[in-house]
């Protein structure tokens, strides 16, 4: 590795991202000589970037559209990524790069340090790559995990993505009956999830995790604090995978509480 750590966050639309800002926060605080920044990188070119850029940077964060696309590169892919077919890392080890995802695991360390860690019930919005991740991270901490999808062919990949707890695969319906669950994961795109807002009322609520950051607050998010409802906000998980891909990068153990202690308020002044 160079002695000067470089990154990079592709995806598309990618002017909106606040990962440049996390990543280069986090170079200054640890006291990193570090570059990072923003990629513009269409559905179907992934590939090609890769290929005649990756000497370019250490590692880099793989948002949408890209996450699945990600498990076709010429790159060590670890069963994390194999297993809920979903990744958004890369990063290199001399001159092997591997692939992998952080946000499941940034979203369990997302949970815990809000203090929750166990569930019996939880419904899943959305059915893509960060819904497999977030399914495939609750696997043996939930009894029961349920998805809320838009299409049936996405449900047998949901479902190799759990050994442990049960799974239910629900076809989108605007009533989906938010009192059964202690945990609800909002993954859907930005406004995809508002008018499930007007099915929502005081006492159905438990705890929402909704990992859009920005615009904030959502529809569904705002009536959930409103109906007396607990919410997470999507900056959480933005921090908490963010930081792993830095470990990742840097090849050691990042102390992740103070890190995202630092980080979080430089975030969320940036989405305000």
């Amino acid at each position: 590795m160079n002695n000067v750590l470089r990154g990079a966050v592709l995806g598309s639309p990618v002017e909106h991202s606040l990962s440049p800002l996390l990543h280069r926060e986090a170079f200054r605080y640890l006291g990193i000589e570090g570059q990072y920044d923003r990629r513009e990188v269409q559905l179907e070119s992934l590939q090609e970037f890769f290929l005649s850029n990756h000497h370019e940077f250490d590692y880099l964060s793989i948002t949408m559209p890209l996450k699945e696309e990600a498990l076709a590169l010429p790159v060590t892919v670890d069963q994390v990524a194999m297993r809920v077919q979903s990744a958004n890392t890369l990063y290199r080890r001399e001159d092997q790069w591997h692939l992998t995802s952080t946000d499941g695991s940034g979203f369990i360390a997302a949970l815990r340090n809000e203090g929750f860690e166990k569930f019996k019930r939880v419904l899943v919005l959305g059915a893509g790559g960060t819904a497999r991740a977030v399914v495939g991270a609750l696997d043996g901490i939930v009894d029961e995990i349920a998805v809320l999808g838009r299409t049936s062919t996405r449900r047998e990949v949901l479902e190799s993505s759990i050994q442990s707890s049960s799974f239910e695969y629900i076809r989108w319906n605007d009533s989906p009956g938010f009192a059964q669950y202690d945990l609800v994961v909002n993954t859907t795109p930005a406004g995809a999830a508002d008018l499930l807002a007007d099915s929502l009322f005081a006492g159905d609520c438990a705890l929402f995790f909704d990992v859009i950051y920005k615009p904030w607050p959502t529809v569904l998010g705002a009536r959930w604090e409103d109906s007396g409802g607990k919410v997470i906000n999507g900056i959480e998980l933005l921090l908490y995978q963010g930081i792993q891909q830095l470990g990742l990068a840097l090849d050691r153990s990042l102390n992740e509480s103070e890190l995202a202690a630092h980080l979080r308020p430089l975030l969320k002044k940036a989405i305000s």
